[in-house]
């Protein structure tokens, strides 16, 4: 019978295969269309461009959400409830206390971001308040802690710049070709390899969304495991997701920029069961953390 350690060593694994497996798909693509244009440059300013964008959106990106979905900051004295929650979970999982905040929304979730666990955040919905049970939501505050302490902002903003070089090398390699540029490349490298390389420059876009989509869904799976591992109740957690993906409320403030960040998909009557659309999905199925939790052993 899988465990709750057995899982977070599995998703772990998992993730650092497909970040593996990302790094050897950019080198290769970046290789082929510089070996077509016979511009190895490419590869390189796509690289510091992208690390460029990635660093800004690690360092700011706290301050744009909070600010994007209205958040408003609390004290102890505000809701101590909660600050006890937090303060109790933060002590077991050797954390320094976040900055906590309130959405004023009726839909129950809750989201971590920040750059580092020294300036993280934790943001949860009036609705996750009210509508949940005690330990209900100590499986919610686990799972954002557990986002803090496998450090997932770092992860998410690396896989950003992963992704931003596939796009300006593939946006380039396509501008250059469809100007005529290289024409003395094109004739000895011969028409059908190109017609490969535009064939890549299209796909690989795609393809890498899919590979960092598919790191996101594997990080949720991961902060599952190890806030029930914090909470030793993975029941809490599991009835905390069947109440928030249940609950028909619009989350007003979600955003595609942003939805990535909720412990669940904010949007309501927008998801789809077959395979094509889960390839795309920022969560896995709650049915399958839900089976995941409850059919594990501490």
């Amino acid at each position: 019978m899988a465990t709750l350690y057995t899982q977070a060593d599995s998703n772990i694994r998992k993730t650092w295969i497909l970040l593996s497996f990302f790094l050897i798909f950019i080198i290769s693509l970046g290789w082929f269309f510089s070996y077509l244009l016979e511009s190895p440059a490419i590869l390189w300013i796509a690289i510091f461009l992208s690390f460029l964008m990635g660093f800004s959106s690690y360092w700011y990106s706290d301050k744009i959400v909070l600010s994007m979905v209205r958040a408003k900051l609390i004290k102890k004295k505000d809701n101590p409830e909660l600050y006890r929650i937090v303060e109790n979970l933060c002590i077991t999982a050797g954390l320094p206390l976040p900055k906590i905040y309130i959405i004023d929304e009726s839909q129950p979730n809750a989201f971590a971001t920040g750059r580092n666990p020294q300036h993280a955040v934790i943001a949860v919905t009036r609705g996750l308040l009210e509508k949940l049970e005690r330990v209900e939501l100590e499986g919610v505050i686990s799972h954002e802690l557990a986002h803090i302490g496998n450090r997932d902002m770092l992860l998410g903003s690396m896989v950003v710049v992963l992704v931003g070089v596939v796009s300006l090398i593939s946006n380039w390699f396509l501008r250059i070709s469809f100007r005529g540029g290289r024409r003395d490349s094109k004739e000895s490298k011969g028409s059908i390899l190109f017609i490969f390389g535009i064939l890549a420059a299209i796909l690989a876009p795609i393809a890498a969304t899919l590979i960092r989509l598919a790191i996101s869904r594997k990080r949720e799976f991961l902060a599952d495991a190890t806030g029930a591992l914090l909470t030793r109740y993975p029941e809490g957690l599991s009835r905390a997701l069947e109440k928030i993906s249940a609950d028909p409320n619009p989350l007003r403030v979600a955003s595609n920029a942003t939805n990535h960040l909720y412990i669940s998909n904010p949007f309501r009557g927008r998801q789809s069961k077959n395979w094509i659309a889960r390839l795309f999905m920022t969560h896995p199925p709650v049915e399958e953390r839900v089976g995941a939790l409850r059919g594990m052993s501490i």
